[in-house]
């Protein structure tokens, strides 16, 4: 488990900022790792504010909700740069589903730990064909401190690190569950992928 780490406590000292990245697969418990961490902030008395992109609606319009049920208000919004005026006095700031913003997001963030902010990200670091994800690959190289966590491959029982997509599309960002996606290790996912090229081409023979 993560411990916050200590800084000094001393008013005459100036607040230290860092970023925290949390990643892993789709069911892995991303977003329930942010929600304990920022509770734990609030039971601290610390200023806290939490974002998320607005694109995302799965759960609720402006609630950070975890595939638990469990929820923290957040702010949604469109650009990473919508953050900097109302986190500047913060003293945490979350957020949630980070793989959906731009690259601008890495300079947000940056900015704010700069200004003695706790930076605190979670999202996906691959995307449905293993690929690294938006800006997550460039957060995990500036953070101070990254976890990875895993899910349970739903076919054979291992530690999971992939997000198997079951719908048939090829964009990129899909929002979907567990009616649209499946955590599996590397083994199952791999074997999925070769699945789905041998059935696409059969369909593809089928339409000559």
């Amino acid at each position: 488990m993560f411990i916050e780490p200590r800084v000094g406590t001393s008013r005459e000292l100036p607040r230290r900022g860092w970023i925290e990245v949390v990643v892993g697969s789709m069911f892995s418990g991303k977003t329930e790792e942010l929600i304990r961490r920022l509770n734990r902030a609030k039971i601290a008395r610390q200023r806290v504010e939490i974002f998320k992109p607005a694109l995302d609606t799965r759960y609720h319009a402006e609630d950070v909700v975890s595939h638990n049920a469990n929820s923290i208000r957040s702010t949604p919004i469109a650009f990473p740069q919508e953050m900097l005026l109302p986190a500047s006095s913060c003293d945490v700031v979350g957020i949630d589903e980070a793989q959906f913003f731009d690259n601008s997001l890495v300079e947000v963030c940056n900015q704010l730990a700069d200004h003695g902010v706790r930076v605190i990200v979670a999202g996906l670091d691959m995307d449905y064909l293993g690929q690294p994800f938006g800006p997550m690959p460039q957060l995990m190289a500036v953070a101070e401190y990254v976890t990875k966590v895993h899910a349970v491959c739903v076919r054979c029982g291992d530690i999971a690190t992939y997000s198997f997509r079951k719908a048939a599309s090829a964009e990129q960002v899909l929002l979907g569950e567990t009616d649209s996606y499946e955590a599996r290790c590397r083994h199952c996912f791999l074997e999925g992928q070769q699945e789905k090229s041998e059935a696409d081409a059969v369909a593809e023979a089928t339409k000559h």
